[in-house]
């Protein structure tokens, strides 16, 4: 969390942790604080399936809460993980080290997880995990140095990294389903698996109920009479039944939505078999949340899935707010949501052929080579180039230095080198990205891709030289094998605010989603 943060954060924390303060003064101390973050949930599909939701969900957030509809994440491609530790530090990856859900090691050239610690042992699994990787403090480790840790912190999310990423270094317990048997699942950095967690997992086990499981829509012919994304009248909606079979089936269940109900049923279990929320100290509980495409589908594909995805959402939402309120009180909690920002299920180029244009596609493994024939034919022949990931590109630092060459000319002739070739909008290096200085504004970020861009960078983990393609254009990955989308398009997302002291308005203002934390 940046200085201005940390000092912002730390006298809100203080002025509610103070104790005698006179009530007709201060505003009570809330007793638990709930922040919840849902996976790609978008503002536009939110509010269009509005007529299917309920009256304690998405509907009570938009009527009660301070609502604003355009949350932007300040930097460029975020994915689940960066996002998850953006909102939770207040901070970009820049500072808090968290480019994305895994980069490549420069010592070994192999992927690092971005939570995973083999010094720590799995709890009901067997991924080793910690908050190491995250290098600024989080909403949970503020609030338990400024409570002398009475604070209470528990994060609860189907996936690993989001768990762990919203809560941080300091928290009492933090849960995840494992892709092994989808059992709830811990480390042993937080301590020892509690016992209402290991009850929950045997008294209901979802290995077992996987294998009579079956998705269907919960309003039967819903779509039929209500349809966002079919324009044409005669378009017949294709009614849809999963069942979750063979290897995969843990990780389409985990991006199903069904997931909603079975983070819902642990945090009832945690708000039941807990003291959070029952004292006066102020406590606090992650809630991650999936809005995303059935298995990663696009919207083309699986529409009617995302249709009840968010119908379950909804559902789970006020399930949520309703036990907290029962528990702590109704007037004693602060709910915060908001969404990862970014979008896997709707592809750049989607329906180009439809209209006559043809997407073009930019390799990287195609770039990163022709770009080390460049630099062997002025430096002599070497491997100047060791790999690349997503759009990043990595050089051999040693070998550059063996040969005595500076690392700021060699990147100088790699940006000139590879903003000549079909399909690159830009190159941004490593040195530029380091120098990089300028308003952070969401305003500001829109007109100035370097600043956007270096927000997103991570020194020591992201690549030297990053390669933004053309609108229009898929960049092509060896490494993974995969298509990322070159994220021209802008996706707003929603964040609310609700709470006793929380006046209701609705706020079409962008906000930057570094703003939640302080």
């Amino acid at each position: 969390m940046n200085t201005r943060a940390n000092k912002l954060l730390s006298t809100v924390i203080l002025l509610m942790t103070v104790v005698g303060v006179d009530a007709q003064t201060a505003p009570e101390v809330p007793r638990l604080v709930v922040n919840i973050m849902i996976d790609q949930l978008r503002t536009d599909y939110m509010e269009a399936f509005a007529p299917l939701y309920g009256e304690g969900g998405f509907k009570r957030l938009m009527a009660e809460a301070r609502y604003y509809s355009d949350a932007q994440m300040p930097f460029r491609q975020p994915d689940r993980a960066s996002a998850a530790a953006c909102v939770s530090t207040g901070a970009v990856p820049f500072v808090n080290g968290i480019p994305a859900m895994s980069w490549l090691s420069r010592q070994t050239l192999q992927p690092v997880y971005c939570v995973e610690d083999a010094r720590y042992k799995g709890l009901q699994t067997d991924e080793r995990t910690s908050p190491t990787y995250l290098l600024t403090t989080t909403v949970a480790d503020e609030l338990k140095l400024a409570t002398a840790r009475r604070a209470l912190v528990y994060s609860i999310a189907a996936e690993r990294d989001m768990a762990v990423l919203m809560a941080g270094h300091v928290a009492d317990g933090v849960f995840w389903l494992n892709d092994r048997d989808a059992a709830w699942s811990g480390t042993s950095y937080y301590g020892e698996m509690p016992s209402w967690v290991s009850y929950h997992n045997s008294s209901s086990p979802i290995a077992s109920r996987l294998k009579k499981l079956e998705w269907e829509p919960v309003y039967e012919g819903a779509y039929e009479s209500f349809h966002y994304f079919h324009s044409n009248a005669e378009a017949k909606a294709k009614p849809f039944n999963h069942k979750f079979k063979g290897d995969r089936r843990i990780r389409e269940f985990k991006q199903s939505g069904l997931i909603a109900d079975e983070v819902a049923d642990l945090v009832e279990r945690c708000l039941e078999s807990t003291a959070i929320g029952r004292d006066a100290t102020p406590d606090l509980l992650c809630v991650g949340l999936y809005a995303g495409g059935f298995d990663g589908q696009d919207v083309a594909t699986a529409p009617a899935e995302l249709q009840d995805t968010y119908v379950r959402l909804d559902s789970a939402l006020a399930r949520v707010i309703n036990k907290v309120e029962k528990t702590v009180g109704r007037g004693r909690a602060i709910f915060v949501v908001t969404s990862t920002g970014y979008s896997t299920t709707d592809a750049a180029t989607a329906g180009y052929e439809q209209i006559g244009m043809t997407p073009s596609t930019f390799s990287m493994e195609r770039a990163s080579l022709l770009l080390n024939m460049y630099l062997s034919a002025i430096h002599g022949q070497a491997q100047y180039v060791t790999t690349t990931r997503d759009s990043h590109i990595y050089l051999d630092a040693k070998l550059i230095e063996q040969r005595q060459l500076h690392m700021s000319d060699v990147l100088a002739r790699c940006e000139e080198f590879l903003s000549q070739m079909a399909g690159v909008r830009a190159v941004f290096t490593a040195n530029e990205l380091v120098l990089a200085n300028g308003d952070n504004s969401i305003a500001a970020l829109s007109h100035n891709t370097l600043m956007a861009t270096r927000n997103g960078w991570a020194p020591a983990r992201s690549g030297d030289i990053i390669v933004e393609v053309m609108p229009g254009w898929n960049v092509e990955c060896q490494n993974p094998r995969t298509y990322i989308e070159p994220g021209q398009a802008h996706t707003a997302f929603p964040l609310f605010i609700l709470g006793p002291d929380v006046t209701s308005q609705r706020i079409t203002t962008p906000v930057a989603t570094t703003v939640i934390a302080p």
